[in-house]
């Protein structure tokens, strides 16, 4: 249920990013598990005693009413081991009209620093990574002199092995003769591609949340460790492409980031299309597997005959939370679906947003 639970969070997300203030009346407090609320206490009713100085005489008093709110709640707040955050503010209702709101939000990682910020909206960026998406990928750039292994989490490539050969260059010394000085330089290319190997099996293999692995370097190097199956074969069938990058040193895994885009956005969108897919098909070719519509799925979740429960992301999370819950202890499987492709468009507008892939036939 933790992709569901990010889903709800990230809509709570954009419920606030919607609030604006008509000045800087929106107050965001993070505050880290390890930060005691007396010293917040005490940093809030200096923040309140500098808010006097606030030229606008709407701004000081909607920012000190903001201050009053939340020291008043700190008083029964419980930090967990995550944190808490805390947004208060003065919100531009329309019509000349502003209503204080408050939000205390649990946040699904934890929050590393205290932070304090008073603007016209509220501070979300430090939520907004906690959520973002922070698959492990393995990163291998290389050509014929040398190499460089890493990760890619989130959106942070993260260097951790670089390798140099002693592949000889391509003129060679006096003496040998060209056949020769051939077979030697093959060799030596040889020994460099397996040592590599075996530096990113040491590496990724042991990821146990690697979802796939990138490959970059000049033409023909990389399609030639490619072809030559240098990787622990677990590995080999994680890969995800390989790409022509100009650069084999640490700079080369960003260029490799940035030339994959495209397949890291596919990701999440591959997995939702298969399983609407797998949906598809079996209504098509033996509808009893399926159920759609909330009605129906309901009646299939208090029997316990769904195995995965697909929710468009479009519908609202309040209406979500009764069958999450009902999927929960019937340890069914869930997943949202995006509205970002063919098949996720069909289950937003043709099956009421809902639909399940059932255990066994049922009628």
């Amino acid at each position: 249920m933790e992709r569901i639970k990010k889903y709800e969070f990230r809509k709570e997300l954009e419920e606030l990013r919607k609030k604006a203030g008509r000045g800087t009346e929106l107050i965001s407090v993070y505050i880290p598990p390890d930060k005691q609320i007396s010293d917040v206490s005490s940093h809030l009713r200096d923040e309140y005693g500098q808010a006097m100085n606030i030229k606008s005489k709407s701004t000081r008093t909607n920012v000190q009413s903001s201050l009053d709110s939340i020291l008043s709640k700190l008083r029964y707040i419980f930090v967990g081991e995550n944190g808490v955050v805390i947004f208060c503010g003065a919100v531009d209702k329309g019509g000349d009209k502003t209503n204080i709101e408050t939000v205390i939000m649990e946040p699904p990682d934890k929050v590393l620093s205290y932070i304090y910020h008073c603007d016209s909206s509220f501070f979300l960026e430090p939520l907004e990574e906690l959520v973002a998406e922070k698959d492990t990928y393995g990163l291998l750039v290389l050509d014929r002199r040398e190499a460089t292994i890493g990760t890619l989490r989130g959106k942070v490539a993260e260097p951790l092995k670089h390798l140099t050969s002693s592949v000889p260059g391509k003129i060679r010394k006096g003496g040998q003769s060209s056949a020769r000085f051939q077979r030697l330089r093959e060799i030596a290319i040889d020994d460099f591609y397996k040592r590599i190997g075996e530096h990113v099996t040491r590496i990724l293999l042991p990821v146990a949340d690697l979802k796939g692995i990138l490959i970059g370097g000049p033409s023909p190097t990389k399609d030639d460790f490619l072809k030559g199956s240098y990787l622990h074969y677990e590995l080999q069938n994680k890969i995800l492409g390989a790409f022509d990058v100009a650069y084999t040193d640490e700079s080369g895994l960003s260029e490799l980031v940035e030339k994959a885009g495209d397949v890291l956005e596919d990701m999440d969108l591959m997995t939702e299309k298969k399983l609407m897919m797998r949906f598809m098909q079996l209504l098509a070719n033996d509808d009893r597997m399926v159920a759609y519509g909330e009605r129906e799925v309901r009646q299939k979740l208090e029997i316990g005959a769904v195995d995965m429960l697909l929710f468009s992301a479009e519908l609202d999370t309040e209406f979500m939370h009764d069958l999450v819950k009902k999927a929960e202890d019937t340890g069914s499987a869930v997943e949202v679906i995006s509205p970002d492709f063919e098949e996720g468009t069909q289950l937003a507008r043709a099956f009421g947003g809902i639909a399940a892939i059932l255990r066994y036939r049922s009628r």
